[in-house]
């Protein structure tokens, strides 16, 4: 299941580098290409690129399951204060008598060593330790000074291609680049080069299902207009006395912009949609990071009209403003939600004060977006410019770059290492795997799809160990397997963290690959031991901290076997006879206790557990385990139902 990375790909394809052994392609014409290193693509006579930076100097997304846990500390923080909730709810999808349109833009960063438009090393600024203007990462056409000119780098089309083929959409055999004019400090050429006339791809699609997230329980079909690559802008770096500084290292990082069609009408099933789209980029390696570590953005376009009695909408669309810079899944849905609300009050009230034409008094414009804030102010959209039409922008051939002509062949060898989609890939998880829907997208959100790998790493190492002889269970197993991952080495990191020597140390470092400082041979060996019942849970759990710090596993720790046996930790569990006797035991003298299990409209889960905590009270200490504890209490129990009703 290890996908190929766009980076690795890329100089397989284009400077021939024996980096990653790939499969062999039907077509002739593309693995003649190979074995010529694709010479004849290369426009520039760039230095080979710069390795990836360590791991260690990455900045780790947020997972999804945390990012989700401190949105909702924060809704019952306001609550507590008695501030209005800003936060959307089922009722914040519609207004009775309006309809509401989106489109959306999403601006994400290419995963390519190289910038688009020069050699200089395209790192995130955003994740990485690097000084502003660092020359490393500005390049002379960058910073856009005299007789600079724009080389473009081949290998950037890799990534860009496989976005392309993950959204369905159709790749142009020949593309090219277009200025685009406007004048601002963060763009010092005066113009972005982009795509606009004749762009990567067209016609593509995007479905969403409800475990997306959408509102509503039908699916929902957004069509991509288009898919185009561009160069972003300096990062403008805010000092006090309204003092700005640029950073020109962002300028010419490699984008691929897709557009969508204006399908979408409620803001969940908006936020849903650049949710999807981004693990659709991840999934192919086209991306270097989502919206929490700044590598994906998105602009979104919104109008309002009213909607008859019959439900019909009234007259065309309304006049749309676009929020720019949106950098996160909530913020596109409350930005959303709030601009909405902001169009049809001003109409309502243009109506009320007898405006001949009320929808005219919303304005074509760029907006921004201010989240709120704990004391309640922000959560709303304002105003920073008047909207630029196609006109404005005097969108013009680029001089300087020729067109980008691309080989069929190319494509369809980039098609076949796509591997599977995410919605593949979660009911493969599903029906395979045993997971619950939750559970298997938890997995696959997690550290840029690293965790769901290591997943099914951990697996197959569980299942070789354990044998034939257990494989009849092994959805079981893996069912099992995930719960260790998902939330147990989660875990390692949220409550062992005071134990260990700075953040970085509290980090499991997870690679795209499926590799972090717990080793899967490790976890597969105390997995296996635990699901056979030869450790308990807590020494399952503490061997698992152990290798967290290096003491045990991996290459110079103690091997997993060996650690228990010097230590005793084997559990020497009694045997189903003893647990029987127990049980009995520990239901003499709670006749009242039992006579509750004779209604079946009593909740008795309490009860059930008071009787196994004193089961595992009266067995020898460290010999019982819980799970076949509450199994010979169940037993018990109902061999005790079933006497006393028959009496």
């Amino acid at each position: 299941m290890t996908r190929l990375p766009a980076r690795q790909l890329g100089k397989c394809l284009l400077q021939g580098s024996p980096v990653l052994r790939v499969p062999v392609v039907a077509c002739s014409r593309c693995a003649r290409l190979l074995s010529l290193g694709h010479k004849q693509y290369s426009t520039s006579t760039a230095p080979p690129s710069p390795s990836p930076s360590p791991l260690s100097a990455t900045k780790l997304p947020v997972p999804l399951r945390k990012q989700l846990k401190e949105e909702a500390k924060a809704r019952k923080a306001r609550a507590r204060a008695g501030i209005a909730p800003f936060s959307s709810t089922k009722r914040d999808q519609t207004v009775p008598g309006w309809e509401l349109t989106v489109g959306i833009e999403i601006h994400a960063q290419l995963n390519t060593a190289q910038k688009l438009f020069s050699t200089a090393a395209a790192e995130s600024h955003d994740a990485q330790d690097i000084e502003p203007n660092d020359s490393a990462h500005v390049a002379f056409f960058d910073a856009a000074l005299p007789g600079a000119q724009p080389i473009f780098q081949p290998a950037t089309f890799v990534p860009a291609v496989r976005a392309a083929l993950a959204l369905h959409c159709t790749v142009q055999r020949i593309s090219r680049f277009d200025r685009k004019h406007y004048f601002h400090w963060d763009q010092p050429a005066g113009y972005q080069i982009t795509q606009y006339y004749e762009p990567l791809a067209r016609g593509g699609r995007v479905e969403l299902l409800p475990r997306d997230g959408i509102y509503g329980e039908s699916p929902v079909c957004v069509d991509i207009v288009q898919v185009q690559m561009e160069q972003d802008t300096a990062k403008t770096l805010a000092q006090p006395g309204g003092v700005y500084w640029l950073d020109f290292g962002r300028v010419g990082m490699p984008l691929v912009e897709i557009i969508t069609a204006p399908q979408l009408h409620h803001p969940a099933t908006a936020a849903a949609l650049v949710r999807k789209v981004q693990a659709m980029l991840y999934a192919v390696d086209a991306c270097t990071s989502g919206m929490e570590a700044g590598g994906l953005r998105a602009d979104v376009n919104v109008s309002v009209r009213r909607v008859g009695e019959d439900g019909v909408a009234v007259g065309p669309l309304g006049v749309r403003t676009e929020i720019k810079n949106l950098n996160s899944f909530r913020a596109v849905e409350d930005a959303i939600i709030a601009e909405r609300d902001r169009q049809i009050a001003a109409i309502e009230a243009a109506a009320a004060a007898g405006h001949p034409d009320p929808a005219s008094v919303i304005e074509s414009e760029t907006r921004g977006w201010t989240p709120p804030t704990g004391s309640g102010e922000g959560g709303q959209t304002h105003r920073l410019r008047g909207k630029e039409g196609a006109v404005d922008y005097r969108y013009m051939p680029d001089p300087d770059l020729g067109p980008v002509v691309i080989d069929d062949g190319l494509v369809q060898y980039l098609g076949l290492t796509l591997g599977a989609s995410p919605d593949e890939e979660l009911d493969r998880l599903v029906a395979e795997y045993g997971l619950t829907q939750v559970d298997a997208a938890s997995l696959m959100a997690l550290d840029g799809g690293g965790r769901v790998q290591y997943y099914y790493d951990v697996v197959d190492a569980v299942e070789e160990r354990l044998g034939g002889s257990e494989r009849s269970d092994r959805g079981e197993a893996r069912a099992f397997v995930a719960n260790w991952v998902l939330h147990q080495l989660g875990k390692l990191t949220a409550e062992k963290a005071a134990a260990l020597d700075g953040q970085e140390a509290a980090s499991l470092g997870m690679t795209p690959q499926g590799r972090c400082r717990v080793p899967v041979e490790s976890l597969a060996d105390i997995l296996a031991f635990r699901y056979q019942g030869r450790i308990t849970a807590g020494v399952a759990k503490d061997l698992l901290f152990a290798v967290f710090r290096g003491d045990v596993g991996g290459e110079d720790g103690t091997p997993v076997e060996e650690a228990i046996a010097e230590a005793n930790l084997w559990f020497d569990e009694i045997a189903p006879e003893e647990y029987r006797a127990l049980a009995e035991e520990a239901l003499r003298g709670e006749a009242s206790t039992l006579k509750l299990f004779l209604s079946s409209k009593k909740n008795t889960q309490g009860k059930l557990q008071y009787l196994v905590g004193k089961l595992l009270r009266l067995g020898p200490e460290g010999r019982t385990d819980p799970q076949h504890a509450e199994a010979a209490i169940r037993a018990a129990i109902e061999r005790w139902v079933t006497d006393n009703r028959t009496a």
